[in-house]
């Protein structure tokens, strides 16, 4: 367990004294049919999205503490897990004094939010096996940095990091260990919830738009110490979560029988996938896969990709990525969708 952590020294001094923004629905809080309410300035007439939504998600925060094994107050809601990194910044590094510490190849919008709020990005480049150098990214830290940001799995190299390399990074950093675990549905490793009591500097986040399959109403998860969601409180805007998501999450998150079907089938997929995949002669590797997609070295990526939109099918190019030379990502698709795709690469 790190030593003499205290996120109150992380905390940017301005947050720190901040007195956040009450709205209405923060100061009555009881949705009971018995009351009129004529405190928000809303349109009284029943549309059933006249009422602003709950600003503290409290429904659905519930049932996703129960599915974590987690308390609701670890937990924190956002317009996608990009408006829940960006409050990480926001709320604990100083613009133009402050840095953080990324893994490239990686998601990329660390860098574009460190970018955004004028914050050093410091890149230490994964191994070449897509593992943390651990030792390369304890030296580049320094009294200013304040995060470091682990994507696992990671996107676009699809494979978790191992629990010795962030076990280490977790304790010897005195700062905020943040891991992106977008994709650790699909993954055989447990999530890293099951560690939050034991690392105060633990961060996690992850999404309903992959397993849950809901990308298109946006909503992002962290969780994080009691401590740690109260400052973001602090800043998030009032109602960042909408009625409308918060209905479609709750229903979905309370439908597991049917995510872990469609989970279920994904991975059936991905399996199917790599044998198909081998057979390819183009394809000079095929990395392993802890996510919903695959990572393929090929001999020409970018005339492989030009070859594949011609034939209808959209994939991503990653051979501009470091150490991703000539590789295609494939997203693991339906049955239907995965026999296009096998039936088009053995083709070229």
């Amino acid at each position: 367990m790190i030593k003499n952590f205290n996120i109150n020294s992380l905390v940017r001094e301005n947050v720190a004294g901040l007195k956040p923004y009450s709205s209405a629905r923060d100061e009555y809080k009881s949705t009971g049919s018995e009351m009129v309410f004529l405190d928000a300035n809303e349109n009284p007439f029943q549309t059933d999205v006249n009422r602003y939504p709950d600003p503290q998600q409290r429904s659905l925060k519930s049932e996703l503490a129960k599915i974590k094994g987690v308390d609701t107050s670890n937990i924190l809601l956002g317009n996608g897990s990009d408006e829940v990194l960006d409050l990480l910044f926001r709320a604990f590094c100083e613009p133009a004094k402050d840095n953080v510490i990324t893994l490239p190849p990686t998601y990329g919008m660390y860098k574009v939010l460190a970018n955004i709020n004028n914050i050093e990005n410091r890149e230490i480049l994964l191994t070449a096996d897509f593992e943390p150098n651990v030792a390369r990214i304890l030296e580049a830290t320094d009294e200013q940095t304040k995060m470091i940001f682990l994507c696992s799995p990671n996107n676009p190299t699809g494979n978790s990091f191992s629990e010795e390399n962030i076990t280490e990074i977790l304790q010897d950093f005195n700062g905020l260990v943040v891991i992106d675990e977008a994709y650790i549905d699909f993954s055989a490793k447990e999530s890293w919830l099951l560690q939050l009591k034991k690392y105060p500097n633990l961060v996690i986040t992850q999404t309903l738009s992959k397993a849950y399959g809901m990308a298109g109403i946006r909503l992002g998860t962290c969780y994080a110490s009691e401590e740690i969601i109260q400052i973001l409180n602090k800043i998030k805007p009032p109602y960042n979560v909408n009625e409308l998501t918060q209905q479609r999450a709750l229903e979905r998150v309370l439908n597991q029988d049917k995510i872990n079907s469609e989970v279920s089938d994904i991975l059936s997929e991905r399996q199917r996938l790599f044998k198909e995949l081998d057979e390819v002669k183009f394809i000079e590797k095929i990395y392993t896969s802890d996510a919903n997609f695959i990572l393929l070295k090929v001999d020409n990526a970018t005339r492989r990709y030009d070859e594949l939109i011609s034939k209808g099918l959209v994939i991503r190019n990653r051979t501009t990525q470091p150490l991703c030379e000539n590789t295609l990502r494939f997203t693991v698709g339906t049955k239907e969708e995965n026999n296009k795709l096998i039936e088009a690469l053995k083709s070229l």
